[in-house]
């Protein structure tokens, strides 16, 4: 009788058809919602979007001399490693959720699923901060693209003088058309995102080609080994050389941190279940190795350090190059080749912002989520998504017109906001050991989950308070870190939103949150009876 019952439970259990051959028009088993996109993406397409999207070389290499008060070069070198550690076990765990429930709504549909009976709330919080931490990245890369090309024009003009508004309209034009791409040019995606795949790998290529073979050539020589692996260099004010290593940790973060970027397309390839962790595999693989390569190459190249911090342009990573070739024109040759690779990486987050968004419009978890959750018959795509994407960052570049704190509190909070939304998902995995999701074809044996989950969720909990701490001290407003206050400000703006829908018609994932709702009634119907159920797997 006991069996029986326990039987009867597990048949309540959310099954998540491993359907990958899911036409247009059928219902996604997963999600519960109708297909309504082309399955446009192969496998070496999908690859390609995530290592595009994160483009871990070329981000690291964009905020390099931020990383380099918290320990110099080998605190580069060696936070970077430490942090792309900790991001392969939250990739590990992502990976193995896009596996089971392969869904477009990625973290936001999982938290809903794992939480149990308190998924709607998790999952909807989950949700929003993950599309606002991808939406702030885009800003951040367009920001980087955008210090890029002005810096073009002043290595070439020594008495030019940046402003801030010139940084602005370079902005604006690299915003719309990455954002115009993606709403127009849905089709063509797959062969573009193929295309930066191959400008990342022939930029990192000859970036360390170059930077290897120029300084022997022009005389300058190499740095000695000592200055990039063991001189180790603390420009923070902060007296505790490990809280600065932590710390510092924040900028390998920023460059590593996008593990979820291709589960948001899960349902425009096919067979997820199996491409979106072989994609997830190849993005971190691919980055890791690049990024690893790339910033070693770089730091030998450097001849005067102090010139890095008091540059004359926006975009230090001008300057750095002009070492390396010790010629103007090496700098701007090398920074059209990262230039290139970036702005696809802006198409990329355009891509997964824009998808994002519209998973929370069509559970209607969003303001005005009829129109947000649409997707253009003639496009074929979530256009009034992706449009308002484009409409976020525009007002974060006036944003940054006025203030350059108040635009870097926004795009700052990305890694913050992010890292509770993977959170948010893990944890309760863990605590549940696993008995909401049926494993798909990607599974980690139980202890490698515990080992793995409760790492991830132990570094993400550290290092979401380590990361909201000032960069430097002594600080002031100017200096400030308002990852806190942004992610905080926006949770409450979330939280009141929340107490308006939740009983007008929010429903979260159905398909997933009615399961799962299920088998817990079950559960406790057998509880109250007196029944006994096993957790122990079959």
């Amino acid at each position: 009788m006991g069996e029986a019952k326990e039987h009867g439970v597990r048949e309540s259990a959310p099954q998540y058809v491993a359907d990958d051959n899911t036409e247009v028009g059928e219902v996604l088993n997963a999600s519960g919602h109708k297909q309504e996109l082309n399955r446009n993406y192969s496998l070496l397409s999908i690859c390609a979007i995530g290592i595009t999207t994160g483009n871990v070389w070329a981000a690291l290499g964009g905020s390099i001399v931020i990383a380099l008060y918290n320990g110099g070069p080998p605190g580069v070198i060696y936070e970077f490693i430490a942090v792309s550690i900790c991001y392969w076990m939250i990739a590990a765990c992502i990976a193995e959720l896009a596996s089971a429930i392969p869904s477009s709504a990625g973290v936001y549909h999982w938290a809903s699923i794992t939480a149990g009976r308190y998924g709607k709330v998790i999952g909807y919080f989950a949700g929003w901060w993950n599309a606002l931490g991808w939406v702030f990245a885009t800003g951040s890369i367009a920001s980087i693209l955008a210090t890029n090309v002005v810096s073009m024009y002043g290595i070439f003009h020594p008495g030019y003088e940046w402003q801030r508004w010139h940084v602005f309209i370079a902005y604006l034009l690299i915003n719309w058309v990455a954002c115009a791409i993606v709403m127009f040019a849905n089709r063509a995606l797959p062969m573009l995102t193929n295309l930066g795949l191959f400008l990342i790998l022939a930029g990192v290529f000859i970036t360390i080609l170059v930077c290897a073979i120029m300084p022997s050539q022009t005389g300058m020589g190499h740095a000695t080994s000592d200055f990039v692996w063991t001189e180790w260099q603390n420009q923070t004010g902060w007296t505790s050389n490990g809280f600065v290593f932590c710390a510092g940790m924040l900028n390998g973060a920023y460059a590593v941190g996008t593990p979820d970027c291709v589960s948001h397309l899960a349902e425009e390839l096919p067979r997820p279940r199996i491409n979106i962790p072989k994609a997830i595999l190849a993005q971190y693989v691919v980055g890791c190795l690049t990024a690893f390569l790339y910033v070693i190459a770089i730091f030998y190249s450097v001849n005067d350090l102090d010139s890095l911090f008091d540059n004359p342009w926006p975009f230090p990573l001008a300057e750095l190059y002009r070492q390396a070739t010790n010629s103007r024109g090496g700098s701007l040759g090398l920074l059209i080749v990262i230039f290139l690779p970036t702005f696809s990486t802006c198409i990329g987050c355009y891509i997964t912002s824009g998808r994002m968004f519209w998973t929370l419009g069509r559970d209607k978890a969003l303001p005005f989520s009829g129109w947000i959750g649409h997707i253009s018959p003639k496009y074929e795509n979530p256009w009034n998504a992706t449009l308002m994407c484009g409409v976020v960052n525009t007002i974060l570049g006036c944003i940054y017109v006025g203030s350059t704190t108040a635009f870097s509190a926004f795009v700052g909070s990305f890694i913050v906001l992010t890292s509770a939304s993977y959170l948010a998902f893990i944890l309760p995995n863990l605590f549940s050991r696993r008995r909401h999701v049926i494993p798909g074809p990607f599974s980690m044996p139980d202890p490698v989950f515990y080992v793995v989950a409760g790492l991830a969720s132990a570094y993400m909990c550290a290092f979401i308070v380590v990361f909201c701490f000032p960069y430097a001290v002594p600080f002031d407003a100017q200096s400030m870190n308002y990852s806190s206050l942004i992610t905080g400000g926006l949770s409450v703006f979330v939280g009141c939103w929340w107490f308006w829908i939740k009983d007008r018609g929010y429903v979260g994932p159905r398909a997933g949150i009615e399961a799962v709702e299920r088998r817990l009634s079950v559960e406790d119907s057998i509880a109250g009876a007196g029944g006994k159920i096993s957790a122990e797997k079959d």
